[in-house]
């Protein structure tokens, strides 16, 4: 956070209250931070690459949504595009071993959408594409969030993952199909659950498995 003079001390319930949002103008855009200008106070706010790429250019005006985080020795600034990228960040930094740097990586790796399929399916394999997320990480992050993610709102109804369809036994087999055929859990059960609803309750396994292919080469 780049201010100068003298500061009083916040407690940290009282930054968080304060600093919820930011907007104002960019004025550079670094690889994980920005900073950006606010009433003439620049602001250092370390975001997600998916964030950073979502804004246009420096000298643009943008708006973040912030969390904050103070520690004895520093006061930082996490920034998202959208509220649900914030959500998400704070369910992920609960689970032990998910720090802010990891939290950002997975949210710079996957959509907020990404991530609940991940959950619901249980797929291991799709987080470790984040930096920093191995297989016992990953592991305990889909044990711990999966009866915590129906707390946040489906970030996109058409190709999220119904908690239900988790349970619906001919999906679950023609999801185990496409697995057999290569296809990560994840994206296997995104597209059997888009066209199980497309299809109706009376689709044959078949019919899922021929669908399902056709959704995930499109």
């Amino acid at each position: 956070m780049l201010i100068t003079g003298r500061l009083r001390p916040v407690s940290a319930g009282g930054v968080k209250e304060v600093i919820a949002k930011l907007s104002g103008r960019l004025d550079s855009i670094d690889k994980d931070s920005l900073i950006i200008n606010v009433g003439g106070v620049g602001y250092l706010v370390f975001c997600s690459s998916r964030t950073i790429e979502s804004l246009d250019s420096e000298n643009e005006i943008a708006t973040l949504y912030i969390e904050t985080h103070v520690r004895e020795d520093h006061i930082h600034l996490y920034g998202f595009a959208e509220p649900i990228e914030k959500q998400w960040f704070n369910l992920l930094t609960k689970v032990q071993g998910v720090g802010a740097k990891v939290g950002l990586g997975l949210l710079g790796t996957l959509s907020p959408s990404q991530l609940r399929n991940a959950v619901i399916s249980q797929d291991t394999e799709i987080l470790g594409r984040a930096n920093g997320v191995g297989p016992r990480l990953a592991s305990r992050i889909l044990s711990e969030l999966k009866g915590k993610i129906a707390e946040l709102p489906t970030p996109d109804p058409d190709t999220s993952i119904d908690l239900k369809e988790t349970e619906n036994g001919l999906i679950t087999d023609a999801v185990s199909a496409l697995m057999n055929l290569g296809y990560r859990r994840s994206d296997a059960f995104s597209a059997i659950s888009e066209v199980s609803r497309q299809l109706g309750e009376n689709a044959s396994m078949e019919a899922l498995i021929r669908s399902g292919l056709k959704e995930l080469s499109e």
